[in-house]
């Protein structure tokens, strides 16, 4: 299986369904792979997004981590304890309503509206994870490589790889990074078009963590496109290896509370995933107590 970044995207609808079929051509196969997306028209409340949160509930407090979660700043809300910023905002939309453009008869596009700051002594609450719709229960899955969002794929998720739970925690360092830093860690991962590059997200990952090592090559017959057995890179007509480091891209922080930062960080961007961090350890590391 190849790792090629062409492909040809179409987008087809109807009335009541919403499809996107994606093609990735493969170097040795006539098709790398294949899936379909069927969307329904009102696919919020759907009976599986329901069965995730019901299985939730169920997951005790020092679980190790079973359910798989889709983590990105959009599934990330945070809670108020000044309930009249939302009083304040519907008066202020009904007042002085937020400019909008009718794209057809079915959309209407709108400016978005800020919320003031909490009044007083109040502030916003805790975050809220939600939109648990991508989200997988169990130890293993074996999907394609459409699980996570670019920026914050694991590596075992490019190579297509079976998957679990800890990419939840490589998805969660990349995460860490961008609120935190205020620019992706896996930002320039694209290609002059804005597709996004295998090769040069991995290549960036090893210049960021260093090269697999073999264990990790030994597990998809994909890796041989980029590293030979010992985790060395040779996809040079691809993609280099960029001179960077965390050290070098973090700038928010110096002297030992950068190192302890850093090593939190590099708990969770571990090439083979039964290296990484567990949620329940992450809680009690050194940079977070």
């Amino acid at each position: 299986m190849s790792i090629t970044t062409q492909s040809l995207s179409e987008t087809y609808t109807r009335p009541d369904i919403k499809s996107r079929a994606k093609l990735a051509m493969g170097r040795t196969q006539p098709v790398g792979y294949a899936r379909i997306f069927a969307l329904p028209k009102f696919p919020t409340a759907t009976d599986r997004e329901l069965n995730i949160y019901e299985h939730l509930t169920k997951v005790h407090s020092t679980h190790g981590g079973q359910s798989l979660i889709h983590l990105k700043t959009d599934n990330l809300m945070l809670s108020l304890e000044d309930n009249t910023m939302l009083v304040d905002f519907a008066k202020a939309e009904a007042e002085d309503p937020s400019p909008r453009k009718q794209i057809d008869k079915c959309r209407i596009i709108y400016k978005s509206r800020s919320f003031r700051r909490p009044a007083g002594n109040k502030s916003y609450g805790l975050p809220i994870l939600c939109d648990f719709g991508e989200a997988r229960i169990g130890k293993k899955q074996e999907s394609g490589p459409f699980v996570q969002p670019h920026i914050y794929r694991a590596p075992e998720i490019i190579f297509e790889m079976p998957w679990g739970n800890a990419v939840d925690i490589w998805n969660l360092a990349a995460l860490i990074w961008d609120l935190f830093e205020g620019e992706h860690l896996f930002g320039d991962i694209f290609d002059t078009k804005g597709g996004h590059d295998p090769f040069k997200h991995l290549a960036l990952m090893v210049g960021l963590i260093g090269p697999p090592p073999s264990e990790f090559v030994k597990r998809s017959e994909t890796t041989e496109q980029c590293f030979d057995s010992t985790g060395s890179w040779v996809a040079l007509e691809d993609a280099t290896v960029p001179s960077v480091s965390l050290e070098s891209l973090e700038r928010r922080l110096s002297g030992q509370e950068k190192e302890s930062f850093l090593r939190f960080m590099r708990s969770m961007l571990k090439w083979l995933p039964e290296e990484r961090k567990t949620a329940n350890q992450l809680l009690q590391d050194p940079w977070l107590l």
